[in-house]
């Protein structure tokens, strides 16, 4: 087969291109941090969420100084617990699940977005530097009401 040597310089220039893109995603990939998803998978009964520790009392509680752990639920148009209140500079640890039907975790201005699988324990931190308050919002269609589902994070 005879190709044209224009055809042959865009070929090399095309590939060149895509074996440079796929450094530059591989590597910023691994100097970020980033990686696939861990073994450690952890989920429970959706149908037993209100009944399983520690999702049977939604809390925030202070786990070390200026550290909080925030043990959440989302549920069809809200979240457990209410309000949250944190000092500033405080770091919290949000764990979630849902009982029901996928949700959104999304505090907006913050790096803080996940989706909420029925079963499925989440894991997210993040350090609030600013005093303010932190609207969290589900940013995943879960029906009617949807628009709804909202809380807020106080940082004092």
């Amino acid at each position: 087969m005879h190709m044209h040597r224009l055809e042959k310089i865009w070929l090399t220039f095309g590939f060149s291109m895509l074996v440079v893109f796929l450094l530059i995603l591989g590597v910023m990939t691994f100097s970020m941090g980033m990686a696939p998803p861990s073994s450690h998978h952890h989920s429970i009964d959706p149908t037993m969420v209100n009944e399983t520790a520690p999702f049977d009392k939604p809390v925030l509680k202070k786990v070390g100084d200026n550290e909080y752990e925030a043990i959440m639920t989302a549920f069809a148009y809200g979240y457990a617990p209410g309000t949250l209140e944190v000092p500033a500079g405080a770091t919290v640890h949000f764990t979630i699940t849902s009982p029901d039907v996928i949700h959104g975790f999304e505090i907006p201005g913050t790096n803080v977005n996940m989706m909420v699988l029925p079963g499925e324990v989440n894991h997210t931190t993040h350090t609030f530097k600013k005093p303010g308050e932190y609207l969290i919002l589900c940013n995943e269609y879960c029906g009617i009401g949807h628009e709804m589902m909202k809380t807020t994070l106080v940082v004092k």
